[in-house]
């Protein structure tokens, strides 16, 4: 019965090659494995398929080369082998195939150049070869293929420049896709396209320097990517008449220049990416009906446009950062309640935030990063319950920070560094916010000791309170914060999605800031420095094995470093500098073979360095000094005195003591004897009746050694003669 079958669908079955190789399907015309896993070369029983119109092998594990048998399959319609692991050249035999409708063979591994020979593709309508390692130019036979609707290349290694004739019969293309290739349009300035595309992708790829005028043509034009791709002009007045059309724009990373033009969009789900530009002047108004705004990194200034909302319904994303903008953060924003993600960081904003902003409930993130926005951090705020990343630093926010906030139970990211924020860290905030991630209070006024409720923080990864005045000692407790422990990468989709906004946070590692953003998931970080924190460092501290950043310093801790510090493995950056710290350097510290920045300096540390591998690459001079105790290489002093050597016992016997305490005992003896001698001869000259005595007594002890002696001497004489 099964040899009369035409239709075969296993998709998502988890069956394998061996379960089905023995059955009879000669009349098959479909066969569907698709989504299996299958990990294999392509069977040699698919050859006896002769009548075989569609293949369907897409998200396996099919690797090897493409059989020869598949040429002889003549009545193929459709080919999808995407998403496998397929590292071979694409076959010229596929070219063959002249009843090919759909060639699916993106997201593999297909190197070499685009067959010479594909033009000989008559009947393809489309063409998916994204995402691989093809390279070379492409070939001119492509403008023969006048049945093609879809084209994507985008994603390889390609080069060259792109002519009118690649398109020359390309009547019927609506979907181009280009994009992350090394390829150049050169394409007159009058010429009119064959087709009318409906999306254009070409990210990256060289257009410019002007911008291209064939683009006037296309009426039917919904979706245009030309981010980084080298265009230097101003837009031409024909764009507004696409902007009228269009429902996702990506102009980003350019060298556009002039004033934005204006926006008459009828889509409700438009996208604007303009950001990354040289565009200036004020902004009069939102876009109408978008609900993707970037506009950063330009040269806007002026202050935020007024809005009722009933322009801007869908607006989700606004983001006017790295711009010119004045004035204060506008309460007409309080209006459009849709709004998602607000990012004005990076401008001139001051005056104080208004309360309104606490009705914005859909608010999941919210930017304000340096800027000079002064008063206190509105209580409204603790009603964004959807919040989950709050980035405040670099303003002038003052007063304590609002119990209120204690309702943001989703939130992961909480940056108020380098405000004068004052007053006890809240002990709510290790009861309450327990998905916090990144929590940054560096540089602000608080004071008071460090509350053991954050200890309850199991899912912190960074944690700055550096430069404030934290008095009291590192909590023992802090050794049980289980996110610094994992040595696995953090993913930010794993914990919290935020539409069209990726996560950045700013730390001090290696004596210098950085900003993480696509780095992020590598940042596991503990910054407790220039604070008046006592006491010593906790053993409790060396759990925390996905440490990649450890900052103490400017401090006054005392004791010695933990012994056991070495299993810190991951650790990268270690900072103990400007402390009390004594005794010597664990020799733990030297298995640290990823560490690539120390400071020790300023501290009472003694001793011979440890020996290692990786210690010994740390060299430099500044990040031992002030202590100075230490000897041997790196620092100049030797651990050798007159030949005379120092010497310790093992450092898991105890702290040794150094045999150099002999010779400064002996070398002292002398110069006290010659002391006493005089001390005793002076008493003498000025004392008579001392002097009597002590003459007398010396005479007879005097008396009475020689009596002993001549007595012994006449009984070992007796002695000897018997």
């Amino acid at each position: 019965m099964l040899s009369s079958l035409r239709t075969l669908n296993l998709a998502w079955s988890d069956i394998d090659i061996p379960s089905i190789k023995s059955v009879n399907f000669t009349s098959l015309n479909s066969l569907d494995l698709s989504i299996n896993g299958i990990s294999s070369v392509i069977p040699i029983w698919l050859s006896n398929l002769t009548s075989l119109m569609h293949l369907n092998l897409f998200s396996n594990d099919f690797h090897g080369k493409i059989p020869d048998f598949l040429e002889t399959f003549s009545a193929l319609a459709s080919i999808d082998l995407s998403s496998n692991s397929f590292n071979t050249s694409m076959p010229d035999l596929l070219c063959n195939l002249s009843n090919l409708v759909h060639l699916q063979l993106s997201r593999n591994m297909f190197s070499g150049p685009i067959p010479a020979n594909l033009g000989l593709l008559s009947r393809i309508e489309d063409l998916y070869l994204n995402n691989n390692q093809l390279s070379g130019n492409i070939p001119m036979s492509l403008g023969q293929l006048s049945k093609l609707k879809n084209l994507d290349i985008s994603h390889n290694s390609l080069v060259g420049v792109l002519s009118e004739t690649h398109f020359t019969k390309l009547n019927n293309l609506s979907y181009m896709a280009l994009a992350s290739n090394s390829l150049a349009l050169n394409f007159s300035s009058r010429w009119i396209p064959p087709f009318q595309l409906q999306m254009f992708f070409a990210s990256s790829c060289n257009i410019g320097p002007h911008f291209p005028n064939w683009l006037q043509t296309q009426t039917n034009l919904q979706r245009l990517d030309l981010s980084n791709s080298s265009i230097r002009d101003s837009l031409p007045e024909w764009f507004e008449n696409i902007l009228s059309r269009i429902s996702e724009l990506d102009l980003s990373y350019n060298q556009i220049s002039g004033k934005l033009p204006r926006f008459h969009g009828n889509s409700s789900n438009q996208i604007l990416k303009m950001n990354s530009n040289k565009f200036e002047g004020s902004l009069a108004t939102f876009p109408s009906n978008v609900r993707y705004l970037d506009l950063s990194d330009n040269l806007f200034s002026g202050h935020i446009p007024q809005t009722d909302g009933t322009m801007n319904p869908n607006l989700e994303v606004i983001n006017l950062s790295k711009n010119r903008f004045t004035g204060s953060v506008s309460v007409h924003l309080c209006k459009v309640p849709s709004i998602q993600v607000l990012d004005l960081s990076q401008n001139k904003f001051s005056g104080i935030l208004p309360e309104c902003l606490g009705n914005l409930i859909n608010l999941t993130v919210i930017v304000l990063t340096n800027n000079n926005i002064t008063g206190v951090v509105p209580s409204s705020l603790g009603s964004l319950k959807n919040l989950c990343s709050l980035h405040f630093r670099n303003n002038r926010f003052e007063g304590d920070i609002p119990m209120s906030l204690q309702n943001l139970e989703n939130l992961v990211t909480m940056d108020l560094g380098n405000n004068l924020l004052m007053g006890a860290i809240p002990f709510w905030i290790g009861e309450n916010l327990l998905n916090l991630v990144f929590l940054n209070l560096e540089s602000n006024k608080f004071t008071g000791n460090i509350p053991l409720q954050l200890c309850q923080l199991n899912a912190l990864q960074c944690f700055s309170l550096a430069h404030n005045n934290i008095t009291g000692t590192i909590p023992r407790c802090f050794g049980n914060l289980s996110g610094m422990m994992i040595t696995t990468l953090w993913v930010s989709s794993t914990k919290y999605y935020m539409s069209y906004y990726e996560e950045n946070v700013l730390a001090s590692v290696k004596g210098n800031q950085w900003v993480y953003t696509k780095t992020i998931k590598f940042l596991t970080s503990l910054d407790l420095s220039s604070n008046n924190i006592v006491g010593e460092i906790p053993d409790a501290l060396m759990n925390l094995v996905g440490l990649r950043n450890l900052n103490l310093s400017r401090n006054l801790l005392k004791g010695q470093i933990p012994t056991s510090i070495g299993d810190l493995k991951q650790l990268e950056s270690l900072d103990l500098s400007m402390n009390k710290l004594s005794g010597r350097i664990p020799q733990s510290l030297s298995s640290l073979n990823f560490l690539t920045y120390m400071n020790l300096s300023f501290n009472n540390l003694s001793g011979q360095f440890p020996a290692g591998n990786q210690i010994q690459t740390l060299d430099d001079l500044s990040i031992y000094e002030g202590n100075n105790g230490l000897c041997g290489p790196p620092v100049s002093r030797s651990c050798n005195v007159n030949d005379v050597s120092y010497s310790y016992v093992n450092e898991d016997e105890g702290q040794g003591e150094d045999d150099t305490e002999g010779f400064w005992l002996y070398a002292g003896m002398g110069p006290g004897f010659v002391v006493g001698i005089l001390g005793l001869l002076g008493s003498l000259h000025f004392n008579r009746r001392w002097r009597v005595a002590y003459f007398k007594t010396l005479g007879n002890v005097y008396n009475w050694l020689m009596v002993s002696i001549l007595v012994n001497l006449a009984i070992l004489r007796r002695k000897v003669f018997e």
